[in-house]
């Protein structure tokens, strides 16, 4: 009998020490813990996909360190200049698995760039202009405009025959295939083109603006395959506008010895 209440004195002090240990010990331990603050960097505007990231629109605050992942960005210089991977809203944290020092693979064709040619977005103003929605990045088309200028004509420049496609945008101003990428694009509705974008020389610009500002733009397709035979019509693109600036050349060399 002595033996066993040797044991429950023995259980019971143990059990106290363990509770004053719990007590003044661990828990102050677990209670600072959750308390402690600690900086972190939160979005403090909507930023959309893509996007490059500037100070405006992030934001430095204090939380509770407590069971926060180590994948929060804590200094806004680890972020800053970076582009971000998905859409992230107003308040949420900025995660290393969310943002990229790259640009998204859908914007580098701006980036390909020599000096020597351009890009340019004209406006798409309705279904049927745009080859309702059929347009992809890389296609081959003729640009025209109808009721172009005072005289209200349809016109066909011979320097926008063959042009390439960049990129097609949405109202949102994100590119469309952007939606085609996104897990719940199957619930969304489809995201129409709102501007076309191409790559031209400075002339072709030039009469692109023209057209944009006098007439209503219609994009006629024309190749869609591969590189090798997309850029045979780029080729002879510049064929074609080479041809008709000699034959200006020559009307205007007749003009003149007309006059004389």
């Amino acid at each position: 009998m002595k033996k066993i209440l040797r044991n429950r004195t023995i259980l019971g002090i143990a059990s106290i020490v363990l509770s004053l240990v719990i007590c003044f010990g661990l828990t102050p331990l677990f209670n600072q813990a959750i308390t402690e603050k600690i900086s972190v960097v939160r979005v403090a505007e909507n930023i959309q996909k893509g996007e490059k990231i500037t100070s405006k629109m992030i934001k430095t605050v204090e939380i509770g360190g407590y069971n926060l992942p180590e994948s929060v960005l804590r200094q806004e210089e680890n972020i800053l200049g970076n582009y971000a991977l998905t859409d992230l809203h107003r308040g949420d944290y900025v995660l290393n698995s969310k943002i990229s020092k790259q640009s998204l693979a859908n914007y580098e064709y701006l980036s390909n760039f020599d000096g020597r040619s351009r890009a340019i977005s004209v406006s798409i103003k309705s279904l049927a202009a745009g080859l309702s929605g059929k347009l992809q990045e890389g296609d081959i088309v003729t640009i025209m405009a109808s009721d172009y200028g005072d005289a209200r004509e349809t016109v066909s420049p011979v320097e926008l025959q063959y042009v390439q496609v960049l990129a097609l945008t949405a109202g949102t101003g994100l590119d469309t295939d952007e939606y085609e990428k996104d897990a719940d694009a199957i619930e969304k509705d489809k995201e129409l083109p709102a501007t076309l974008t191409v790559k031209v020389d400075e002339i072709q610009a030039r009469r692109l603006a023209d057209m944009e500002a006098k007439g209503k733009i219609h994009v006629v397709f024309v190749y869609r395959g591969t590189e090798d035979h997309a850029k045979a019509f780029l080729e002879e693109q510049e064929r074609i506008f080479e041809d008709e600036l000699i034959q200006e050349e020559e009307n205007v060399e007749v003009t003149s010895n007309h006059e004389e």
